[in-house]
């Protein structure tokens, strides 16, 4: 079993490589066209080569966007007490409740919270 890991690692990398650079923007990938990438994996993935030069030459830099990814800025986590939405569902929620114990529809259930 253990002289079939080699192998498998190479093919696992092989397989990464291939679907990251099919996965990779057209305007992000570096140095050559994406078609020129698809077939070096392809042609020089056995002996590594091609795999190995995508991830140090072709691959975009991590410093670029992710796909999909938000900007620093808007992907920090905010705590709920000081994200300014939260704080306002609270309080239309509160308001929500005042009026409907106003209308003496209040969430009590008819029981009136008094225990008889």
């Amino acid at each position: 079993m253990l002289r079939y890991l080699p192998f498998l690692l190479v093919l696992a990398l092989w397989i990464y490589t291939f679907i990251d650079c099919l996965n990779t923007p057209e305007d992000q990938v570096r140095k050559l066209p994406k078609l020129a990438w698809v077939f070096i994996i392809l042609l020089f993935g056995q002996v590594l080569i091609g795999p190995v030069a995508w991830l140090a030459v072709g691959r975009p830099r991590s410093s670029s966007r992710a796909y999909g990814a938000r900007p620093r800025e808007q992907r920090q986590w905010i705590a709920p007490d000081d994200n300014p939405e939260f704080l306002r569902s609270l309080d239309k929620e509160k308001d929500e409740e005042q009026e409907s114990d106003e209308d003496g529809t209040g969430g009590t259930g008819g029981t009136g919270g008094a225990k008889g």
